[in-house]
C-alpha cells in the first residue's frame, strides 16, 4: 500500500473513531447514564433523557452519517480517490 492510501485509511479510520465516539455518548450515555439528570429538563413535553433514549439517539445517528458522508467526500477529493 502507498504512502498516500496509508494516510487516506488512517484519516478515514480517525473519522469513524470520533463519529462513533459521539453516536456512543449520545446513545448510551445521554439514554443510559445521564438520564437522570437530563431528565430534570424537558424537550416537546417530555423529559430530555427518555427522549434521547427514544428519539434523539435515532436523530443523532442520521446527522452523523450525513457528517460521515460529507467528510468523506471531502477526503476523497482530497488524497484523489474521487469518483468523478
Amino acid at each position: 500500500m502507498s504512502k498516500n492510501l496509508e494516510n487516506y485509511w488512517k484519516r478515514n479510520l480517525k473519522y469513524l473513531g470520533i463519529l462513533l465516539v459521539v453516536w456512543f455518548v449520545v446513545s448510551y450515555g445521554c439514554g443510559i447514564l445521564f438520564a437522570d439528570a437530563l431528565n430534570s429538563f424537558m424537550l416537546g413535553g417530555f423529559p430530555l433523557g427518555f427522549w434521547f433514549a427514544q428519539q434523539g439517539a435515532i436523530y443523532v445517528f442520521v446527522v452523523l452519517i450525513f457528517i460521515y458522508v460529507y467528510l468523506m467526500n471531502k477526503l476523497d477529493k482530497e488524497f484523489d480517490v474521487d469518483e468523478e
